[in-house]
């Protein structure tokens, strides 16, 4: 079982920015950010695999990135210029066994671990 450890996120004014970090306790292959606001399903905001390679979300292109240290197992999600609709309740999520297509990249369902959640509050 691979523990997930989230810290980051809080409340910005429209047009800042936040960074999410998420260091996972033992070897995972994908790794990424996904997040759930009330009433919404939970969606995937940025991924990336052990080679680097990167997914991300559409409404997010352009503002948020992401990237991981193999080494340290630790994730980080930079997010910028961030919107109101920004506002969800954000997950680190990780897996073993992966999609590689950039669209499964971004869905939950090969994601076995979750971090507790954490919150990101953008006001206009």
């Amino acid at each position: 079982q691979v523990q997930l450890v989230e810290s980051g996120g809080g409340s910005v004014q429209a047009g800042g920015s936040l960074r999410l970090s998420c260091e996972a306790s033992g070897y995972i292959n994908c790794m990424g950010g996904f997040r759930q606001a009330p009433g919404n399903e939970r969606e995937g905001v940025a991924t990336v695999d052990r080679f680097g390679s990167t997914a991300y979300g559409d409404s997010v292109k352009g503002g948020f990135t992401v990237s991981r240290d193999n080494a340290k197992n630790n994730l980080a999600l930079q997010m910028s210029r961030l919107k109101p609709g920004d506002t969800a309740m954000y997950y680190c999520a990780a897996g073993r066994d992966c999609y590689t297509d950039y669209e499964g990249m971004l869905r939950t369902s090969k994601y076995n671990f979750w971090g507790q959640g954490t919150q990101v509050t953008v006001s206009s």
